[in-house]
């Protein structure tokens, strides 16, 4: 037995593989073993250097900044499935007027850094055109733009990727070109999509940190104002696993959330329940109807 892209292993192969296995867990635990050993060694969970945590005003302090990434992202990935959703739409386009600047806006802004765009509204835009950006919209624009970018990419090659069988067919039942992206390309292209708009929506929600470099008072800005204070023996080590873990559990719950959307939008065939007599369900039902 052979499988697509490689023969089934054989015994050796498996005890080698094991073998492989077994050597990386106990190097990866063996350097994870080392970290711990030197955050201890130098005082790292020293109740002193986690005294910050006990202050209510530090509390507070970190809950803001948490609610100010949280409203960045939300505004970002809103705009940016948004705008990324228009240009795809652009760029599927029979018309080239449309298709063809579609396609530019979006290489254009694929290629240009984020942080360089940020700057660019923040720095750039009151001296150029009198208008004044504040820190948070110039984050959100920023990741509007080079997200929505990347997204439209997805999901023009989401649609892409499916089979041209399904078009046609919708086309020789009659159904116009928007009726075939709504209700034919479009349900089976999110499914495939999904997990590929999570991982770029994870992205989005991790480049919010971008915007301490201009004061957005977000988490990373926090953690480095807190990790700066001597008086708690500059905690800089405790205050990034604080955050570290503040953004591991975001990420995990959005990617609970894609899963959840998965599920929902999965759908399973039915299978028609066949009664003792022999005939299905619905076969019943419209009898008793005909009756």
């Amino acid at each position: 037995m052979t499988a697509v892209l490689y023969d089934t292993p054989g015994p050796k192969a498996r005890v080698r593989n094991a073998s492989l296995g077994v050597v990386g867990t106990i190097l990866v635990v063996a350097v994870v073993a080392f970290v711990v050993y030197r955050f201890v060694a130098t005082g790292q969970f020293s109740p002193r250097k986690w005294e910050w945590i006990q202050y209510v005003e530090i509390q507070k302090t970190v809950l803001a900044a948490l609610s100010n990434l949280l409203q960045a992202f939300a505004m970002g990935a809103v705009l940016a499935l948004l705008l990324g959703s228009v240009l795809a739409a652009c760029r599927l386009s029979d018309h080239r007027w449309i298709s063809r600047p579609a396609t530019a806006v979006v290489e254009f802004f694929r290629a240009v850094p984020l942080l360089v765009m940020i700057f660019l509204f923040y720095y750039g835009l009151p001296p150029a055109t009198g208008i004044t950006v504040s820190a948070f919209w110039a984050v959100v624009l920023g990741l509007t733009l080079y997200n929505g970018s990347v997204l439209a990419e997805i999901f023009r090659a989401g649609v892409a990727s499916l089979p041209r069988g399904q078009s046609e067919a919708a086309y020789a039942l009659g159904m116009r070109k928007t009726q075939v992206m709504s209700f034919v390309l479009l349900p089976q292209a999110i499914r495939v999509m999904l997990p590929t708009i999570v991982s770029q929506l994870v992205v989005l929600l991790k480049d919010t940190a971008l915007g301490f470099l201009i004061g957005f008072q977000e988490l990373l800005f926090v953690a480095r104002t807190l990790g700066s204070q001597g008086q708690f023996n500059f905690p800089i080590i405790p205050v990034a696993i604080v955050v570290a873990i503040l953004y591991i559990a975001m990420c995990l719950l959005l990617s609970a959330l894609a899963k959840y959307l998965e599920q929902r939008t999965r759908r399973s065939p039915k299978r028609a329940d066949i009664d003792p007599a022999g005939k299905a369900d619905n076969e019943v039902t419209i009898s008793q109807a005909t009756d």
